[in-house]
């Protein structure tokens, strides 16, 4: 029984699905862009609905292009699974992991902008300093970019095939759990990079661009880890360039 064409034809497929979703995703965006507005807050005047379903669309967007090599290696031990005659699981079902733990980072991020919007309200001094407090944040994500936890979580998301291999789990629940595991850990890697975008505006398609060609090299380029580290400066650098000159933000000028 000759499996490569069939296996090479499913890969195809998957990539396909997830850069036509990725695609689909950024269309949203840049269409989004054009509507929203930064000053009206953190949450940019959404409910909570319609602000996860944005921050899902921006994770699809930014994150199936770096997820497709572990999504891929997923499908690709299950079709050779299939070709034993053994039980096999979806990989879809494997995918919508990330979905879920995405959906999950929506909310707590919609919850810290909620609780930003009202302490800007009640607290002027908040909003003085709203600039002084986004360098902060470019600081801290600078800073994290060089913390061990961070080369912990990159390394995970760099080797696809060592994670398969050292931590698989049997049936449906297990790909889901699986999902869930390598989804945290994707997220642990560049979480801050994502909150770096309270400061510079949710919709800055710029900054969502640059996040987005960050992660996929600091993931899949040999230069990765070199990389990473020199945008860690060049973030600990900006950040203090706002403290001193608050108008440096894009959403303070």
């Amino acid at each position: 029984m000759n499996t490569t064409y069939p296996l090479a034809r499913e890969r195809n497929l998957i990539l396909g699905g997830l850069l036509l979703l990725a695609a689909a995703g950024w269309a949203i965006l840049i269409w989004q862009s054009r509507t929203m507005n930064d000053e009206m807050g953190l949450t940019m005047g959404l409910g909570a609905p319609v602000f996860i379903a944005i921050w899902v669309v921006m994770m699809i967007a930014m994150m199936f292009p770096t997820a497709a090599p572990m999504i891929l290696t997923f499908a690709r031990v299950q079709a050779n699974r299939a070709g034993r005659g053994q039980e096999i699981v979806p990989t879809w079902l494997f995918t919508l992991a990330y979905l879920v733990l995405w959906t999950g980072a929506g909310i707590l991020a919609y919850a810290i902008a909620v609780l930003g919007d009202r302490g800007a309200d009640h607290w002027m001094w908040l909003m003085d300093h709203a600039a002084e407090i986004g360098g902060m944040v470019l600081i801290v994500a600078g800073a994290y970019q060089l913390t061990p936890l961070k080369n912990v979580c990159l390394s995970k998301c760099r080797t696809p095939t060592s994670y398969i291999l050292s931590g698989w789990r049997e049936g449906h629940l297990g790909a889901l759990r699986m999902g869930l595991e390598h989804g945290a850990y994707c997220l642990g890697c560049c979480w801050l990079l994502f909150a770096i975008l309270f400061p510079l505006g949710m919709m800055n398609v710029i900054a969502l661009a640059l996040i987005t060609l960050l992660v996929f090299a600091e993931k899949s380029l040999a230069i990765g880890p070199a990389l990473g580290k020199a945008a860690a400066l060049g973030l600990i650098a900006y950040g203090i360039v706002v403290i001193v000159h608050p108008d440096a933000l894009p959403t303070m000028m």
